[in-house]
């Protein structure tokens, strides 16, 4: 009965590749798949001189496998090769099913790594050089219309060569194809995405990075701007789910954590300084009230509304002694409303 079942699977895919396969649609790129064996985390990054190449060309799913399809993209080999990942299949067998079917092959460039770290790579011989590959152990390299034909070895050496988490790799691996010379016509977009090794089930839950920068002049750096301020908000949301807790010193240790990595950004230091308010540290959560409402003071209105919602002690003196931070250089006129306790 699986047997059976697996062949109709395999047969409502390929239907599925031949009936879409009339779509071209040219992606010429750099990309990595790869699977992390100690956390076993699954993700690929891509960057191309093409708008959005986040919304066609990296696909993954926890538990299960990443794709990354381009060249002369045919979308469906992302879910499609999923699909058959998700039915037992290796990823050269998957990879093998689809490419074997597809009349346009030969423009294709494909790459899957399974969630046992097997990963395989085709690179049609109609893609436009430079073009190739370097398939690893848990991961796979792939570039075409390069300006270089070391493009897709060097990412390799990058990857390897990085310590930390698979996002930290993937990444390394897109800056050093750019630092390479990367595409040949250029900079525009980049995404990355990372989903954890076991499935919860819960889709979105399952989704440890996804982002996408779809225009930009250096759209690698952009994402690298952005996998940092994830991190930095993933210690918020932490510190978040701590503090509903109420476990008040793990949430400021990952409050903190984000604030340090970015101490500019004022969400980042509000949020500490309303749990040191809280927790009667008044003094140490001035100087941080101030830097906040100096740079917008409609933080101090929005203060002002937590303790009608549980979210802050209604305690008059305490909310006049942090208001008066505010006060002292109100701008403009009106900005910050009035106690209202």
């Amino acid at each position: 009965m699986k047997k059976a079942v697996m062949i109709f699977m395999i047969s409502c895919v390929v239907f599925t590749l031949i009936t879409l396969g009339e779509e071209i649609r040219p992606t010429h790129t750099y990309s990595i798949v790869a699977y992390d064996k100690v956390t076993g985390q699954l993700g690929a990054a891509v960057q191309s001189h093409w708008f959005s190449v986040g919304s066609i060309v990296p696909w993954a799913e926890s538990g299960v496998g990443a794709v990354v399809t381009q060249s002369f993209v045919e979308v469906s080999y992302g879910p499609l090769g999923l699909n058959l990942l998700k039915a037992g299949k290796s990823a050269q067998e998957a990879l093998t099913a689809l490419v074997t079917v597809d009349k346009n092959e030969a423009v294709r460039q494909v790459a899957m790594v399974d969630a046992q770290g097997r990963a395989a790579a085709h690179t049609g011989k109609g893609c436009i050089p430079e073009a190739g590959q370097y398939v690893g152990e848990g991961f796979s390299c792939q570039a075409n219309m390069m300006l270089k034909n070391t493009v897709w070895h060097a990412m390799a050496q990058a990857y390897k060569n990085t310590q930390g988490e698979l996002a930290d790799k993937l990444l390394a691996a897109l800056e050093a194809a750019d630092q390479e010379g990367g595409d040949i016509r250029g900079k525009q977009s980049a995404a990355l995405i990372v989903v954890s090794g076991k499935s919860s089930g819960v889709g979105w839950k399952d989704r440890v990075y996804d982002l996408r920068v779809e225009d930009h002049s250096e759209p690698v750096q952009e994402l690298k701007r952005l996998l940092k301020l994830n991190k930095a908000y993933l210690h918020m949301n932490q510190g978040d789910e701590f503090l509903t807790n109420n476990k008040i010193p793990e949430a400021m240790h990952a409050y903190t954590q984000a604030m340090n990595m970015f101490p500019d950004n004022a969400e980042m230091i509000f949020w500490p300084a309303v749990t040191l308010a809280s927790i009667g540290r008044v003094e140490e959560s001035l100087p941080l009230f101030k830097k906040v409402f100096a740079m917008d003071t409609n933080w101090a209105i929005m203060l002002q509304r937590l303790p009608q919602v549980g979210q802050f002690p209604k305690d008059k003196k305490l909310m006049q002694t942090i208001l008066a931070v505010a006060f002292k250089k109100r701008e403009p006129a009106g900005a910050v409303e009035p106690p209202t306790y």
